[in-house]
């Protein structure tokens, strides 16, 4: 994935100074290597855009607060040992904890298998995006049975 490569080592730090996204890395312990890596964005997700049966229980408001998972991209030598699972679950335990409260993660899948990936793990597509997708926070919280932290 070139252009994922390319965005780690020259865009990552740029982003991360002016404040348009964090990038959390994973390394292999025994070789140093970056294995994997994914960044958070704060964004909104219009209320509209959910399904029916997710917004029931919500406050009107017109948008609610979202966490962008902007990239996620694994090594091609790290691909299949959930190494990208385990990513999802440290975003969904960053989202939960950070002090600006979000409602839902929210990733643009970059082509069929990213989007397959992701609903393997609980993401729901959007209604008018197909390829755009949402997992309610407490829903992925449940679903990796990662309690908040107090």
């Amino acid at each position: 994935m070139p252009a994922l490569d390319r965005y780690l080592r020259e865009q990552a730090g740029q982003d991360i100074k002016r404040r348009i996204g964090n990038c959390f890395v994973a390394v292999d312990r025994d070789t140093g290597t970056v294995a994997a890596y994914y960044t958070l964005s704060a964004s909104s997700i219009p209320l509209d855009a959910l399904p029916p049966a997710e917004t029931k229980k919500l406050p009107r408001y017109p948008v609610l607060p979202a966490t962008l998972i902007a990239r996620l991209a694994v090594d091609a030598a790290y691909q299949a040992r959930r190494v990208g699972s385990a990513l999802l679950i440290d975003a969904i335990r960053r989202s939960a904890d950070a002090a600006p409260a979000a409602f839902t993660l929210l990733v643009d899948a970059k082509d069929e298998q990213a989007a397959a990936f992701y609903r393997r793990h609980g993401f729901i597509p959007l209604e008018s995006r197909r390829m755009s997708l949402f997992l309610p926070i407490a829903t992925g919280l449940k679903l990796f049975e990662q309690p908040p932290r107090t």
